[in-house]
């Protein structure tokens, strides 16, 4: 069973209130979130996908505006080793690449005009965020956008792994879940590499070690 979880607008909440993070939750400015933000109430009817540990508050939040949700919590099922394939003596990991993308980002017909990405590439390894890069390419709508955040250390407190809860302004919440290392630095130019098939990158502003971006079709 795929662990893509949906609820539409106009549906009640069903089930817990997900897994993975405790703790206090911390308020954190971005302007990325902004801008998407700014679309969000400008435009009915947007089909989003939100790609980290589920948060209520977010389901909550984005129905009560008018858009269908769906939720996959990628950095959870892409570290675990179940994807590992086997490897011959010092040759680098390879991951089932295809046995992943069927298990959990199996979207049916669906197509999406916001994918709130989070800082998600950081702790996949490199072959799966590439394949899943790869599949939001084809599941992306003209004209829909990602946001992505990058983290400019590999250690310290601000590289721990987080849910991120949207609030209505320029401010989002992070809550601590599961100690997930970051894998890798991705630099400006490496960012935009990323994405060049995908869309053109946007840079913007951020205080805390973090590189925010938007990527637009």
């Amino acid at each position: 069973m795929s662990a893509l979880f949906q609820r539409a607008a106009g549906q009640k909440e069903q089930g817990g209130h997900g897994h993975g993070s405790s703790g206090p939750r911390v308020p954190r400015h971005s302007s990325a979130w902004m801008k998407i933000l700014a679309r969000l109430k400008s435009e009915p009817g947007l089909c989003v996908l939100d790609i980290g540990p589920t948060s209520p508050n977010n389901i909550n939040f984005l129905t009560n505006l008018g858009h269908s949700v769906y939720m996959a919590d990628l950095v959870e099922e892409a570290v675990k080793p179940d994807w590992l394939l086997p490897a011959e003596e010092n040759e680098a990991p390879a991951y089932d690449v295809e046995r992943f993308l069927a298990r959990h980002m199996d979207f049916g017909n669906r197509e999406f005009d916001i994918v709130l990405l989070w800082d998600a590439l950081d702790y996949i390894p490199a072959p799966l965020a590439d394949a899943i890069l790869r599949r939001l390419k084809m599941v992306m709508r003209e004209h829909g956008q990602a946001l992505a955040f990058f983290h400019s250390r590999t250690t310290g407190p601000e590289t721990t792994f987080c849910r991120y809860h949207v609030m209505d302004g320029d401010t989002v919440e992070t809550q601590q879940g599961p100690s997930h290392p970051v894998l890798r630095n991705y630099q400006n130019r490496q960012i935009e590499a990323l994405f060049q098939e995908m869309g053109t990158c946007r840079f913007l502003l951020a205080k805390d070690n973090t590189r925010e971006v938007i990527v637009s079709r």
